[in-house]
């Protein structure tokens, strides 16, 4: 693990003798990012490649509706301000946690909140695991969405007082979904949009 110090970091290195400490340059440390540009990096860094297809899954279903509706610019904006306000949720709920936190799908919540403003009704087909036999049905796109946001919200309080770990950023996702609709509200009253457009049916 690095320790930033003033001009060096340490690193605990395994070697055949044992665990040794040894100096590292400054610039591969923690240290060399700001702690405010890492609520930016943070998003572009997942925990492996399950993680990583996860979210692009639910990115690849209602991302392209929302860019459409907001354009391009709009839904830059949308993607890193929601993540930025995603991170901040998690953080002020884990002020004292040590864990890094990392992930889009705190941006993927806030595209996912303004997918349920921008489309009320688009539907999107659902899948039901029943044990080993999975049922597809469809529900309304704000019901599904809906539905997801309260697991998020009942999740994050079970995890309050809850003690240090690793796991899901509960908050993160409640917090950026939340924010999503907001800048949705906002950013849809600017001239950058195509207007309403025809959502995807999953």
């Amino acid at each position: 693990m690095l320790c930033p110090q003033d001009h060096a970091s340490q690193a605990a290195v395994r070697t055949a003798q044992g665990i040794e400490v040894v100096n590292v340059r400054q610039e591969l440390g923690p240290s060399a990012v700001p702690p405010w540009m890492t609520l930016v990096t943070c998003m572009f860094l997942h925990g492996g490649w399950m993680h990583f297809l996860g979210n692009m899954w639910f990115l690849y279903i209602f991302g392209d509706n929302v860019e459409d509706r907001l354009g391009h610019f709009g839904y830059v904006l949308l993607y890193l301000g929601t993540g930025v306000m995603a991170g901040l949720a998690h953080y002020i709920s884990q002020t004292d946690s040590p864990v890094p936190t990392l992930g889009a799908s705190g941006a993927i919540a806030g595209v996912m909140g303004a997918y349920a403003f921008l489309y009320p009704h688009a539907r999107v087909l659902a899948v039901l695991p029943l044990f080993v036999i999975f049922t597809t049905f469809v529900v309304p796109a704000p019901v599904f969405l809906g539905l997801w946001f309260a697991i998020q919200v009942f999740s994050g309080i079970g995890s309050l007082g809850a003690g240090v770990g690793g796991g899901v950023a509960w908050w993160a996702h409640a917090g950026g979904f939340a924010a999503g609709i907001i800048a949705a509200v906002i950013i849809g009253r600017l001239p950058m949009g195509h207007g309403p457009v025809t959502a995807r049916r999953f």
